[in-house]
């Protein structure tokens, strides 16, 4: 009498043959985690959650390590953030000044060696720029993740590295990021577009904060000047008051404000000058969504058009 329990002479060969098969051996070689469940990939900044989200679709799970409504610039490590880094498999960092922080959370937590993707290592950056600040020529500007050059740039970096990281995957992150960067260069496309039959823009503009000089470089503008000492740090009376003589030397003719950060001194500054002000949005509130960015570069575009356009 046959063991029902043993496999047939049959079943054996087959059972035999699947183990051998290339699927099998890939998932035998597979990480653990690979096995497992979907990749876990930690992320510090709104922007860089809507790059890993349009890049792994639904093949892996973006986790913010700040929870929504906290500002970057003023954010301090957490207990429980700290604690979440521990479930993940990669923290994806802008790694060039914006998210510090990271770096003492990773080596706080339960894995200290935790694969770390710097979104920017082929991004070229910019110096910081604006004498108030002190450190022109001699500290990067972070905000790579304002402009779409950048962005995509970025992305392509995230989905090589998850490739690597997840081999079986690979082919669908570089899909997702090839179609996410054509979304992008739609987006500019059509800002440039708006511009064909524009004059050239040749006026001077100045910023409240140093964070968009890579976004208006894809419109050829240069920023003359930069108000705020650090982001958040309203002037004192002494530096609004040289910021009020350097926008009239310098004739800046527009000011790029602070869509999430409003001060009552930027009125002053427009009173006093009679330079046209447009908010730009910072894309670091609100609720992590994979459309956030596109959403909120298009509206930083056209406001871009609008000023240029009015400026004509």
């Amino acid at each position: 009498m046959q063991d029902r329990h043993k496999p047939s002479a049959r079943r054996r060969t087959l059972l035999s043959a699947l183990a051998w098969s290339p699927l099998a051996l890939c998932a035998a070689s597979a990480p653990a985690w690979a096995q497992a469940r979907k990749l876990r990939v930690g992320v510090t900044l709104h922007p860089y959650y809507s790059y890993v989200a349009n890049v792994v679709g639904e093949l892996a799970e973006v986790v913010p390590v700040i929870p929504a409504g906290f500002n970057p610039h003023a954010y301090e490590p957490r207990t429980e953030d700290i604690k979440r880094i521990g479930s993940l498999d990669v923290i994806v960092l802008n790694g060039v000044g914006h998210d510090d922080f990271a770096g003492r959370m990773v080596k706080a937590s339960e894995k200290p060696d935790l694969k770390v993707i710097e979104a920017n290592a082929q991004v070229p950056l910019l110096a910081a720029v604006g004498t108030g600040r002190g450190t022109s020529g001699k500290v990067v500007n972070p905000h790579t993740f304002l402009s779409v050059t950048a962005s995509i740039s970025q992305v392509n970096t995230i989905a090589r590295e998850l490739g690597k990281l997840d081999p079986s995957n690979a082919p669908a992150y570089t899909n997702n990021a090839r179609a996410y960067a054509q979304k992008l260069r739609k987006l500019r496309a059509d800002a440039l577009g708006q511009l064909a039959k524009a004059p050239g823009a040749d006026f001077r503009i100045a910023t409240i904060h140093g964070a968009y000089d890579y976004l208006l470089r894809e419109f050829g503008l240069e920023v003359a000047a930069v108000v705020e000492p650090a982001h958040g740090i309203e002037p004192s009376p002494s530096q609004l008051k040289g910021t009020i003589d350097q926008i009239r030397s310098l004739d800046v003719k527009v000011i790029f404000s602070e869509m999430d950060f409003p001060s009552a001194y930027v009125d002053t500054i427009r009173r006093e000058t009679g330079v046209r002000l447009y908010a730009l949005t910072h894309i670091s509130h609100g609720a992590y969504t994979a459309d956030k960015f596109e959403k909120e570069i298009a509206r930083n575009l056209a406001t871009v058009v609008r000023a240029i356009q009015e400026s004509a």
